[in-house]
């Protein structure tokens, strides 16, 4: 049990990474496994490539005199290569927009669902459906929707604010993973208060993993990808303690958080 320092529960860096480690010794290859799944799809859409051994492509004069380049430049065809260019590029980055929104930001959610379940003891590969399941879906990815919006306006004011309002976030995804119907202004509204007062111990639980995903990087950035279990479960922990907290600060109870049925 976590005990009371005043009015906060005293959470610490090494009791959740050792809680997070307990968890991972009989479901290590789970955890890669989701977290794998998560990254790959935060990846968003793949690049285009186009060689000239196939397909269609488009030859541009090499040499010439300044007259024909200016025929060219002036020609329908070149015109149309613009424009399909720029309509090529919108699409892609629409494309991107759309998959984040309706497959990666409620998948992250599903994600985070199966750490915090785990974290109980509840290990099971079918929350990763878990939020596109009929009744959550659509409440999963408003309220996503709601809250990466409110984040990247804080970003556009300024780098700063936009990381504090990220950690303040930062709650959201767990919480409806408890609640998929918790609203989405309640999800953003209570995460924001869970995390007051924690963030700087937030920032630097963040910056303890540094050493180890720069290790990853190192070994061609495949490390990276086994460091992401610890990295969520440890979160799935903490997301417990402020729960925790939250509950006897009297922010939120256990019929909204669905407490009895997890």
């Amino acid at each position: 049990m976590w005990k009371l320092d005043g009015d906060f529960l005293d959470w610490t860096r090494s009791e959740l990474k050792g809680r997070a480690k307990q968890v991972l010794r009989t479901s290590y290859w789970k955890a890669f496994l989701v977290s794998l799944l998560l990254a790959v799809l935060s990846g968003g859409v793949s690049s285009c490539s186009f060689n000239s051994n196939g397909g269609t492509s488009v030859k541009f004069p090499l040499t010439g005199s300044h007259d024909s380049w200016t025929d060219f430049y002036n020609s329908p065809v070149f015109v149309a290569v613009v424009v399909g260019a720029i309509l090529l590029f919108i699409f892609l980055i629409l494309a991107s927009i759309a998959f984040h929104v309706f497959v990666t930001a409620p998948f992250e959610v599903s994600v985070m669902q199966y750490f915090k379940q785990a974290a109980s003891e509840d290990v099971n590969m079918n929350y990763l459906v878990y939020s596109f399941q009929k009744g959550r879906y659509l409440a999963i990815v408003k309220a996503m929707l709601w809250k990466n919006f409110l984040n990247f306006l804080w970003f556009l004011l300024l780098i700063i604010p936009g990381i504090v309002k990220g950690y303040a976030y930062s709650m959201v995804p767990f919480l409806l993973g408890d609640n998929p119907g918790i609203g989405t202004k309640r999800a953003v509204e209570l995460s924001n208060r869970m995390t007051n007062g924690h963030k700087w111990k937030m920032f630097v639980l963040d910056l303890s993993f540094l050493g180890w995903y720069i290790l990853g990087f190192l070994a061609l950035g495949i490390g990276v990808l086994f460091v992401m279990p610890y990295d969520h479960s440890t979160k799935a922990e903490l997301y417990k303690v402020l729960r925790q907290q939250a509950l006897y600060d009297g922010l939120s109870n256990s019929k909204e958080l669905n407490l009895s049925e997890v």
